[in-house]
């Protein structure tokens, strides 16, 4: 057995063949390295011609007679077309106040890094679009739901004004 297994070994390592490359003195094109427009795929499921990206920043001050706020954001949009129907965009946002009048609990709840938004939108014909939608913002003064900007909450500054005007 040892015998046949030696032999086997031998024969299979024998069967090697050297090859001739006639490219070896060819001088190599650096242009045609740095112009290629091949587009490759991470696992066939990722392909970089279809995704684009763009950056904004925005730096911002609003005063108001509630107090003051300096607002700086960084936003990465992405967008990724799976093919001519569907396709996905995501924007991400870092949020940073490094001055408000509100406190540091204010910058603590309005400073980090948000999903501003993710949409997936579905073309099935030409007059029909279908569009899924999530947004998310930092609550407080920018949030349509959270007191200044609720027609129906009243603060207690307004409460107190209209209760010294009954007396």
């Amino acid at each position: 057995m040892k015998k046949l297994l030696f032999i086997i070994l031998i024969l299979s390592s024998l069967n090697v063949h050297a090859q001739f490359r006639d490219e070896l003195n060819k001088q190599p094109d650096i242009k045609s390295g740095i112009l290629n427009n091949s587009s490759s795929s991470l696992f066939g499921l990722f392909n970089p011609d279809n995704f684009k990206m763009s950056h904004t920043f925005d730096l911002s001050y609003q005063t108001s007679g509630f107090g003051n706020l300096a607002l700086s954001t960084y936003t990465n949009s992405m967008f990724y077309k799976f093919n001519d129907q569907l396709n996905f965009q995501a924007d991400i946002s870092l949020v940073n106040s490094p001055y408000n009048s509100f406190g540091k609990e204010f910058s603590k709840q309005i400073n980090g890094i948000y999903l501003s938004r993710a949409q997936l939108n579905y073309k099935p014909s030409e007059n029909m679009n279908i569009i899924l939608q999530y947004r998310s913002y930092p609550a407080g003064y920018f949030s349509p739901y959270m007191y200044d900007n609720n027609p129906f909450y009243r603060s207690s500054w307004l409460d107190s004004r209209w209760d010294e005007k009954e007396k």
